[in-house]
């Protein structure tokens, strides 16, 4: 208020000096310059003005203040020619000037005594005098928001060990400049010089909406000069003011999974959840958590975590009640292969989705105990589909493998046959089936990520099995949403299989790994170990002639799969097998019959695989 009077008096002292002294129209004046004052106020507080942090604003904040003082000053101009018939527009455009001068003077003021204050804190530990000596040498690529705002916070924290060298950056008009008080010294081209000429200890990327592509070839050529590289969260994070300095993170492998992460676009699932109940089986898994994590977004009524172990639903269902969630958890600790336990659970309450996520799927302890993956994958998945067949669920989804497209192992066969009880079950029900069919899963437990960060972490060696085998990955946030998408996709039966691009080399994986936590191949050795028991050499997720040739949506496609005509009578088959050694061989020659009968021609590269 102060300084609007201020303003307003300058003005009409410099217009109008003679009416001033002679104290001609004064009464006039006095209340337009009040009013001013009581507009401005009042504009203010409706534009949030006061609400604002002013020694951290910028150029948003500075705009909001011009529109408001634009703003009071219009209004004030048409009370006055709606009270005196006229409008005193060149004092009340001077002022309006003034105005801005001050109020951002006052407000820009604040501003500049935070950043000197701090300026003065950091020359008094030394900063601005003498770095700190396990202060590393670090190279920013990026010399944009993300990048400003981390050379600012190394300036300010005590709470890193970097030393702000210089920026890389492609723009053109920022070349030899300065940004924070750091030099722009050369562009992403000029990478490997800058290292070596400037003994760049760390890299840091503060580019995190860069191209995938670039970035991945950019993050490879950082890594063969410099073994310390970071990158960055997402710039939305950054602008949001989210991360500090100490919250950069190592460059994981998904920066090198080969392909853009698939978003998928689930919000259809919305009609479906809302208000519903839903069971998860396998709830306190890698891929049944996250099912759980994304389900509550859409609002269910209840969400029943159903598993074996009572610890990991535990620690699922604590982690769901931490984040507030209007849902109802139910924690069930229930076997799928106790039927009467099952039953009880579909009695209580009478689920309208299910999403079965439970089963054994470790390919060579499954070799080893091929009655257990019977009876849980194949008698467990059919326990948990008739249930919902029998009390009324809307829809199911089975979450399968890609190793029961041409089986050669008992997990594989056994998630085939369960397949073909789904879609057996989905020709005489009302309840909506649908399959889906993953890769192999990124920091899924078990998955080869954790285990070869657990073999780098002890110095090596990382053991792979071939150097020809590959597989397909996904990511754990990937693969939850292709089972959700699904439940609104399905019409009965249908496999589902998510675009993943193309197969990755494990030997290439553990390559990329060993780089990315700062070693080579001759500190962490790479040991081939052999094909294990079952396993192929590379997996398949829909076989020649089950593809429908258009995705069913964006990044999803879908097969028909072969049925098997007498089911019952090999299931019965099968469980008098139980107690006969012959079990593993009658598993894989029933699965592999069942694909013959389809007509695949197997090539012999297939055929010596296998």
């Amino acid at each position: 208020m102060f300084a609007i009077l201020s303003a307003m008096f300058i003005s009409y002292f410099f217009l109008y000096p003679l009416e001033f002294i002679q104290n001609i129209d004064r009464n006039h004046f006095i209340e337009t310059a009040i009013s001013y004052s009581a507009i401005f106020i009042i504009m203010a507080g409706i534009s949030r003005l006061y609400r604002v942090a002013w020694r951290f604003a910028s150029m948003t904040e500075a705009v909001r203040l011009a529109m408001t003082l634009a703003s009071s000053t219009l209004l004030l101009y048409i009370l006055q020619f709606a009270v005196y018939g006229e409008a005193m527009e060149r004092m009340l455009f001077l002022s309006c000037c003034l105005s801005l001068l001050m109020l951002g003077g006052i407000r820009l003021g604040s501003r500049i005594y935070v950043t000197w204050k701090q300026d003065q804190m950091s020359i008094l530990r030394g900063r601005k005098m003498k770095r700190r000596k396990d202060e590393k040498r670090t190279l920013i690529i990026g010399a944009g928001q993300a990048g400003r705002m981390l050379v600012r916070q190394m300036k300010y924290s005590d709470n890193h060990r970097m030393n702000p060298i210089g920026f890389l950056d492609d723009n053109k008009h920022l070349q030899t400049l300065t940004v924070n008080d750091v030099k722009v010294i050369g562009t992403l081209g000029q990478l490997e010089e800058v290292v070596e000429s400037e003994a760049i200890d760390k890299i840091v990327f503060s580019i995190p909406s860069m191209n995938y592509q670039e970035r991945v070839a950019l993050i490879q050529r950082a890594k063969k000069v410099c073994t310390n590289v970071h990158t960055l969260p997402m710039i939305e994070e950054v602008a949001a003011g989210r991360i500090s300095v100490n919250q950069m993170r190592e460059v994981s492998i998904e920066d090198l999974l080969g392909r853009e992460p698939v978003e998928l676009d689930i919000t259809g699932i919305q009609a479906e959840v809302e208000g519903k109940t839903v069971l998860v089986t396998g709830a306190g898994g890698s891929i049944g958590s996250e099912i759980c994590r994304q389900i509550l977004k859409f609002n269910p009524d209840r969400l029943l975590l159903l598993g074996h172990g009572e610890n990991s639903i535990y620690l699922i269902e604590r982690e769901l009640r931490e984040a507030k969630i209007e849902a109802e958890l139910i924690p069930v600790i229930a076997d799928i292969q106790d039927v009467e336990r099952l039953r009880e659970v579909f009695m209580t309450y009478t689920p309208h989705l299910v999403f079965h996520a439970a089963a054994h799927k470790h390919v060579p302890l499954m070799e080893a105990n091929p009655y257990e993956a019977v009876k849980n994958n194949i008698y467990g998945t059919k326990n948990v589909a008739e249930m919902a067949d029998e009390y009324g669920a809307s829809r199911f989804v089975m979450i399968s493998t890609d190793k029961a497209v041409n089986p050669t192992n008992v997990m594989g066969s056994t998630k085939r046959i369960a397949e073909m009880v789904v879609q057996h079950l989905a020709k005489s029900s009302e309840t909506k089936y649908a399959i889906v069919r993953f890769g192999n899963v990124l920091g899924s437990r078990g998955s080869v990520i954790p285990l070869f960060k657990s073999q780098i972490e002890k110095g090596g060696p990382v053991t792979v099995t071939h150097p020809d085998m590959t597989r397909y990955f996904m990511t754990i946030p990937e693969a939850s949403r292709l089972v959700i998408q699904a439940g609104t996709l399905a019409n009965g039966g249908e496999v589902f299989v998510l675009d993943m691009g193309e197969p990755v080399k494990i030997v290439d994986l553990a390559r990329n790994m060993i780089q990315l936590s700062g070693f080579t191949e001759e500190q962490i050795a790479i040991r081939f170990s052999g094909i294990r028991p079952g396993e192929k050499m590379y997996e398949e997720l829909l076989k020649e002639g089950e593809v429908h040739p258009e995705a069913v949506y964006p990044k999803i496609f879908t097969g028909i799969v072969t049925e098997e005509p007498d089911l019952d009578g090999k299931l019965e088959d099968m469980n008098r097998l139980m107690t006969d050694e012959a079990l593993s061989l009658y598993l894989v020659n029933w699965a592999n019959d069942c694909l013959d009968r389809f007509e695949h021609k197997q090539t012999a590269d297939y055929k010596e695989t296998v």
